[in-house]
């Protein structure tokens, strides 16, 4: 992936779910990571208690090197153009889904946007334990948001009794469609769950001084010290063997239950022997970024998986069936097309285009097609120049009516849709 793509993370929930508490602890603990927030209005963010650095229109800047946005539906890519010019820094932007559109609306915008420097980071839904039955009679399309959700907080699971608390998180589980689902109390989501802290150290050992956002952090850590997080698991996985594309392919395709991330680097040997396949998986979407490999790097394939309720043995030896151990699995000519498809097509000014065209609603086999032109450029994702202006979005939203096997419609891509139809020759 991109170094300059920043992941885009949705985050939803009905009122007094807790997601704004989330997303307050989410900036409370940053620690170094940069996180640009959208919301409908500032009086859901705690702008107060973190420091307020600078204000331009309805751009907040925090103390702490974040980014808050104050915007509507039809402001959606003029901000994210905004958040993601080189100099905002932003490592990560969570949307509130509250008060700007349906959440699946977002997430269709997200993916039919032309912004290259983003990248879909997830939709996660939050739920309120105690109030989880009385939602779903309020708002009937609970059920159908569950369906979408990339992953779910079960949170204020301390205002329920634990056998309330089991049924609640199995029911979620039922309609949730093999999504990560989590347990959590005052909104305590470890952030990196939802994605990668940044390291930012001016001293390469690692010894740094403690800034006042780490002493804030420190306060604020103490202050809830008694509040559960939320549990998840993460396995590594590392392979000296390279990786059969079309097995691979298979083991993602059976989605295993409560994997929400996977994130590194797949070496599919012979298969492409001047790539490896940056791996970007949130949910059911799915991404490859092909780059050449670094002079002097050891060729291996690191995967690291990320999820809740996950049977961590059974991940490693489904990833460890993965490999070719001999010359007679050697991959056929045309087994990394199933990969390819999943390949953002790069652009003609430099930049990757992720396909919208709604192909597809699984992996299955690409169409028939002579193989395409070869992998020609060593960075098709490079930095775009920064803009001198935004430009106004265009609101309109492509087909309101979706089709019934696609949940995002034809702006979405089949949740782990293929980047485009034709298979592309990363070689």
């Amino acid at each position: 992936m991109s170094a300059q793509q920043i992941p885009v993370v949705v985050l939803a929930g009905f009122l007094g779910s807790g997601k704004t508490t989330l997303l307050n602890h989410l900036l409370r603990t940053a620690r170094g990571t940069r996180v640009g927030v959208m919301v409908n209005d500032f009086g859901s963010i705690e702008i107060d208690a973190m420091t307020v650095a600078g204000q331009v229109g309805s751009t907040v800047s925090l103390g702490n090197g974040c980014l808050c946005c104050a915007v509507d539906a039809s402001e959606l890519d003029t901000y994210l153009e905004t958040l993601t010019r080189p100099s905002a820094r932003l490592d990560v932007i969570v949307i509130e889904a509250s008060g700007l559109a349906e959440p699946q609306e977002l997430v269709r915008m997200l993916l039919a946007s032309d912004n290259d420097r983003i990248v879909y980071g997830g939709l996660v839904e939050v739920v309120d334990a105690a109030e989880f039955d009385a939602t779903r009679v309020r708002h009937p399309e609970t059920d159908r948001h569950l369906g979408i959700a990339d992953l779910v907080v079960v949170n204020k699971a301390d205002r329920v009794p634990e056998d309330e608390l089991r049924r609640v998180r199995e029911t979620v589980a039922a309609l949730a469609d093999r999504a990560a689902v989590v347990t959590a109390a005052y909104g305590r989501v470890d952030p990196e769950l939802l994605f990668d802290r940044a390291a930012r150290t001016g001293d390469p050992d690692g010894a740094r001084q403690l800034s006042f956002e780490d002493l804030y952090a420190d306060a604020y850590e103490r202050e809830h010290r008694d509040h559960p997080h939320a549990a998840y698991e993460t396995v590594s996985f590392t392979a000296g063997d390279p990786l059969h594309p079309r097995r691979l392919m298979d083991f993602l395709d059976s989605r295993p239950e409560g994997l929400y991330r996977i994130k590194g680097f797949a070496d599919f040997g012979a298969a492409d022997p001047d790539h490896r396949y940056v791996t970007h998986a949130v949910g059911r979407f799915l991404r490859f970024y092909p780059e050449p490999w670094p002079p002097g790097e050891p060729r291996l394939s690191q995967l690291v998986l990320i999820g809740a309720g996950t049977d961590g043995q059974a991940l490693l030896r489904a990833l460890d069936g993965c490999r070719v151990t001999g010359a007679a699995e050697t991959p056929e000519e045309h087994a990394l097309w199933g990969v390819l498809r999943y390949v953002p097509e790069p652009r003609e000014d430099g930049g990757a285009v992720p396909g919208a065209d709604g192909a597809g609603s699984g992996y299955g086999e690409p169409a028939e097609a002579d193989p395409p032109a070869p992998y020609e450029t060593a960075a098709p994702y490079d930095e775009a120049a920064p803009h001198d202006e935004t430009v106004p979005c265009d609101d309109t939203v492509p087909d309101d009516e979706p089709d019934d096997d696609d949940p995002y419609g034809d702006a979405y891509d089949g949740r782990y849709g293929p980047a485009h139809d034709a298979p592309y020759d990363g070689r």
